[in-house]
């Protein structure tokens, strides 16, 4: 990869632009910059303000490649959760951002289960082919994988749960699964690391549309 090139679709601003390019130029330098795994370790340990991030992040089976492929068809993007959902960047790309928080609240009161588990449970349809993100809820991530096992195959898990309580269980548990996925080890996780990954992704879709001179590289 070339050393000086950048792009942020997000800073719309010459001084936004200045923090972000800074920011990944101090990334690159410390993590590298050889592959697009190195691009997104950059980019979550930048939305988590630690380098220790980049050391914890895991790639099963060219998650990169499924994510862009998934990008280019229009494959939907499913969260666990609204932050996740609200951070991911919706512009120049097809692909419809749900959140299971919005669906399955019958589901949840019926059988006592997490909002975020029940809903994707009631979105199983939609799974097939998709995009997950899941940045907050292990009960989410757990049920996904129960999911697969049934033979539900998404293009993509972006797993990166947090807490004590079955975080770190959950993460393994997806990278035991035949799907490509960018998960972390340990307790650690949440929303900037799960957004931050899928988002560099679309970056990289967003470059492989457009001539260097019309994105924005430098």
């Amino acid at each position: 990869m070339k050393e000086n090139t950048y792009i942020d679709p997000g800073a719309d601003t010459k001084e936004g632009y200045k923090i972000s390019s800074t920011s990944r130029a101090i990334a690159r330098q410390v993590i590298g910059n050889e592959t697009p795994e190195d691009r997104i370790r950059q980019r979550c340990a930048i939305s988590v303000g630690d380098f220790v991030m980049a050391d914890l992040m895991e790639f099963k089976l060219n998650p990169v490649d499924a994510g862009l492929s998934a990008l280019k068809s229009g494959a939907p993007i499913i969260t666990d959760i609204h932050m996740v959902q609200t951070g991911i960047r919706k512009k120049e790309h097809n692909s419809e951002v749900l959140c299971a928080l919005d669906f399955g609240a019958d589901i949840s009161k019926e059988l006592g289960i997490t909002r975020s588990s029940a809903g994707f449970i009631a979105l199983k349809e939609n799974l097939e082919g998709s995009i997950v993100v899941i940045g907050n809820a292990p009960s989410a991530l757990i049920s996904l994988c129960r999911m697969i096992d049934e033979g539900i195959k998404p293009a993509l898990v972006i797993g990166s749960a947090v807490g004590f309580v079955n975080a770190k269980e959950s993460k393994e548990l997806l990278r035991e699964k035949d799907v490509p996925s960018i998960s972390n080890k340990g307790t650690r996780g949440g929303t900037p690391p799960a957004v931050a990954a899928l988002n560099e992704i679309i970056t990289m879709y967003i470059e492989n549309k457009k001539p260097a001179t019309e994105s924005g590289m430098v």
